[in-house]
């Protein structure tokens, strides 16, 4: 990391923006943002300067600022916020960034998310591992013997998946997802409780099986992302939770390559 000063790691997501502000590897602060294409970098950065300054940090103050994106249009949002605002060119990860070991057929398919999650649990946890992140997709993400990122599989997320249901079944409606005392739910709240926490459980449960079968070995999984402790809670199959391995991942990826240079002219 640069030594002038902070790290910013912006996760930016279909649903939600994170971000993480790392002094080293310490990680100072996360605050999580609407992801909204049509907020302008000005927006965004005054939202970030209040929330910065309750944590006594200053964005202008920042050494780096690292940018994994899956919507391309808040990735330049962020980029721009990086060069007028803290004088910083972003490194915006991808499956092409050097140092990221990547091993599927096309490697620029491989989503930010899903690179910096397979390099944080190599770091973290060793080789090969599963990562099983819980956003608007349920991805997960294999790291193989070798360390190197493989591929895995893309099933709708939780709450996607409940909105759907609540929208199209007539006589449905929203619940809280929570995990129901049994699996037999009494009334309709119960039964879609455990449908969809219970359903998701045994989703997670059957596809870790089949990659550690392919595998032949019993990789650790580590589960992150919104509702990770939710579906984590529920099985044997998850054996950590790590809540910010993403911006973990980006951090790490970002150490990885020399750090960008300041913008021009600042």
């Amino acid at each position: 990391m640069a030594e002038d000063g902070l790290l910013l790691a912006v996760d930016i997501g279909n649903t939600e923006v994170k971000l993480g502000v790392f002094d080293g590897s310490e990680l100072r602060g996360t605050w999580r943002l609407e992801t909204d294409s049509q907020r302008t970098a000005d927006e965004y950065a005054a939202t970030l300067c209040v929330l910065f300054a309750r944590d006594g940090l200053d964005l202008a103050g920042l050494g780096g600022v690292v940018v994994g994106s899956s919507v391309p249009r808040v990735q330049e949002t962020f980029a721009e916020i990086a060069r007028r605002y803290a004088g910083r060119e972003a490194l915006v990860v991808s499956g092409l960034t050097p140092g990221v070991r990547i091993a599927i057929e096309n490697p620029r398919e491989a989503g930010p998310d899903r690179v910096s999650n397979a390099t944080a649990a190599r770091a973290l946890y060793g080789s090969p591992a599963i990562v099983v992140d819980f956003g608007t997709a349920t991805n997960f993400d294999v790291v193989s013997p070798d360390g190197d990122y493989i591929g895995g599989a893309i099933a709708p997320g939780v709450e996607v998946a409940a909105e759907a249901l609540f929208r199209r079944g007539a006589r449905l409606f929203n619940v809280a997802l929570t995990a129901p005392e049994r699996a037999i739910g009494r009334n309709t709240i119960g039964a879609l409780q455990s449908g969809i926490v219970f359903g998701y459980v045994g989703l997670v449960e059957g596809v870790i099986a089949r990659i550690r079968a392919e595998l032949g070995v019993r990789a650790p999984t580590i589960a992150t992302g919104g509702l990770a402790e939710l579906i984590a809670g529920q099985t044997a199959a998850v054996d950590h939770v790590a809540p910010n391995l993403t911006l973990v991942g980006l951090r790490l990826i970002y150490e990885m390559n020399d750090s960008p240079p300041a913008s021009p002219g600042t």
